[in-house]
């Protein structure tokens, strides 16, 4: 009976004392929705990463690198065990651990676009000596970055002497991809509206063209004076992807 227990206790004692801390290495890429990987043309992406458990940040940084391969994200058939982000922007991040950790993993994307950035999680278990590397942990970012470009902010105009303004919006992917008549981010099958609030109150929705590529503008008539708030959406009907961003400006008599 002694020798049982003494087996055991010593059994016991090895493995506590036996585990080695090891170095492990995880990847964070980010993916914009229906288009390529957010890097450092698009600011990157901002990347937290936590200890599940007690929310402590590890590590935080921005995904680095270029979009990726056009031919190999958008054009070739994806099958099992495939990599898709070699030479994309990725976030690394090396821990040294000696016993399985759960990781919380946040993006905030793409960083340098405050209006059009929004934000993922997910969780994964991180075990010592086991790299995740390759493609790593790769973040759907949804959306279409929109920036509005006319009117300005908060900017006036009169009924009596400006009649009508044009509209104009810059758009682009979330990766920063360019939006053209027919390209691969083809215009003509993305909806894009205006829908003009005034004074709080919806008056109606417009649709909005491209101009050049990634511009869309309409010609708005001044009609009612008060403060103009106009949401300008995007959504691709065969992705799901949407975005939405706004403009306010003044109208008076």
């Amino acid at each position: 009976m002694k020798n049982i227990l003494l087996t055991a206790l010593l059994f016991i004692c090895f493995s506590s004392f036996g585990q080695e801390a090891k170095d492990t290495k995880i990847i964070v890429r980010t993916k914009a929705k229906d288009a390529k990987f957010i890097g450092t043309s698009m600011g990157g992406s901002l990347i937290l990463i936590r200890d599940a458990q007690t929310d402590e940040i590890l590590a935080k940084g921005l995904t680095e690198g270029g979009t990726g391969n056009t031919d190999l994200i958008m054009n070739t058939p994806i099958e099992r065990y495939n990599n898709i982000g070699e030479g994309a922007a990725k976030f690394e991040f090396t821990i040294n651990i000696a016993k399985p950790k759960l990781l919380t993993i946040e993006a905030y994307a793409p960083a340098n676009q405050k209006n059009s950035s929004v934000f993922a999680q997910t969780q994964v278990w991180l075990i010592p000596g086991k790299d995740i590397d390759g493609d790593g942990i790769i973040l759907e970012i949804p959306g279409f970055v929109i920036e509005g470009l006319y009117p300005q902010t908060h900017q006036g105009f009169s009924i009596e002497n400006d009649k009508a303004i044009e509209l104009k919006a810059n758009m682009v992917m979330m990766c920063g991809c360019t939006i053209s008549d027919g390209g691969l981010w083809d215009s003509n099958e993305i909806e894009v509206e205006a829908l003009i609030y005034v004074n709080g109150e919806y008056w109606k929705t417009i649709d909005m063209s491209l101009s050049t590529t990634n511009t869309f503008t309409a010609n708005l008539n001044l009609e009612k004076t008060g403060s103009h708030e106009v949401i300008i959406t995007a959504y691709h009907s065969k992705s799901k992807n949407t975005g939405a961003n706004q403009i306010n400006f003044r109208v008076s008599n």
